[in-house]
């Protein structure tokens, strides 16, 4: 499955895997067709791998693929062939198809386009690990550190990092919304916000102004995940940084989020096309620029990560004090995405940015298989 050394004799084959079982599936098609566009033909053989959203694999026609309106998000096909997942091991074949269909041959690297459950969470990052085979982004402590928001606050604490102040509510507690609204009364007051612990692109937050409105958030929040935060609501701006590199990363220049709606909703990221304005650079003091940029290169170190990762901030309107929101470790990926706009802004175009991502894969799998796995005494 993994070549060990890939000279410029043949293209690098790179499997892009999309969809998947996640309330971001959508968001995924999107990334993956601006990413397949932007891999160079003469470098790349991209190989597709749609996950449908009942958890089942395909391999897609690339060529096929890309007849469609140039940008419009990759069709996932369920009369595709399907696949069967085998994470065999190293010289193993992760992917197998039936007698009828083409092979699919050996991987060089892949890069998870998967937001969300299951394939930002550290679940698809094990299941590459377990193969053997390079992949774009963190890690499976990463990737599941930076996906749970409670984990991730705490480690980002101790790290002597700001956080939004909340607390954890879980759905075995069997707590009454008239019992949550007092608990936020007493530590900090309305508004708050209401979210999933273990999702992304805003699915399943609401915020409640008071009491009355609380029952409905945490109802909405519970369908996502059993774990939930009730965060302090700010008067804020919403700056974001974008961290690339391994063991020596580097953050991109600060941009900020401008939402037309009530905060940055999955309605106001995707639905509404006048839903916010981005803003590369924010207009900071170059103080607060360089904080931003200090604390996202310390969360990215905090996290275990590697790869990429997206920093997202509060800066409280009134104070000026900042925090740290949550970090995401595969952010969305298409071309007006803030995690490529960012690198843009910093001199390193989208072509440029995915290949240097997966020159990050193949190097932290070249230092990974220089680890001895066994022990004899």
């Amino acid at each position: 499955m993994l070549t060990p050394v890939v000279t410029m004799e043949r293209k690098l084959r790179v499997g892009v895997i999309f969809g998947g079982r996640s309330g971001e599936h959508e968001i995924s098609l999107l990334s993956a067709r601006s990413i397949v566009d932007a891999l160079d033909r003469e470098r790349y053989e991209p190989v597709l791998l749609g996950i449908d959203r009942a958890g089942r694999w395909h391999l897609h026609d690339a060529a096929q693929a890309l007849l469609a309106t140039p940008g419009a998000p990759l069709h996932l096909d369920p009369t595709a062939p399907p696949v069967v997942v085998s994470p065999g091991g190293e010289g193993s074949s992760l992917v197998t198809t039936q007698d009828a269909a083409p092979a699919v041959g050996s991987l060089d690297v892949v890069f998870p386009v998967l937001h969300g459950t299951y394939g930002e969470d550290g679940t698809i990052q094990g299941l590459l690990e377990m193969a053997g085979v390079p992949y774009v982004g963190s890690g499976v402590l990463g990737s599941a550190a930076g996906m749970d928001k409670d984990v991730a606050k705490r480690l980002l604490r101790s790290a002597g990092l700001p956080v939004v102040e909340g607390f954890v509510v879980r759905a075995h507690q069997g707590r009454s919304a008239d019992e949550v609204a007092r608990e936020v009364e007493s530590r900090f007051g309305w508004p708050v916000f209401v979210k999933p612990a273990n999702m992304g692109s805003s699915v399943g937050v609401s915020k409640a102004r008071k009491a009355d409105e609380l029952a409905a958030a945490l109802a909405n929040a519970f369908r996502y995940d059993t774990k939930v935060l009730i965060e302090r609501g700010h008067a804020v701006r919403e700056l974001e940084c974008a961290v690339l590199g391994n063991d020596a990363p580097r953050a991109s220049v600060v941009g900020e989020i401008v939402p037309t709606h009530e905060f940055y909703s999955y309605t106001a990221k995707y639905l509404d096309e006048g839903g916010a304005h981005l803003r590369i650079p924010a207009i900071l003091t170059p103080g607060q620029s360089e904080e931003i940029r200090r604390m996202s290169v310390e969360a990215f170190a905090a996290l275990e990560l590697s790869g990429l990762a997206r920093v997202d901030f509060f800066m409280d309107k009134i104070a000026g004090s900042l925090f740290i929101n949550e970090v995401n470790t595969l952010p969305g990926f298409t071309s007006i995405s803030m995690y490529p706009k960012l690198w843009e802004a910093a001199g390193v175009p989208y072509a440029a940015l995915v290949d240097k991502l997966i020159g990050l894969a193949l190097e932290r799998a070249a230092q990974r298989r220089g680890l001895s796995t066994s022990f004899a005494p």
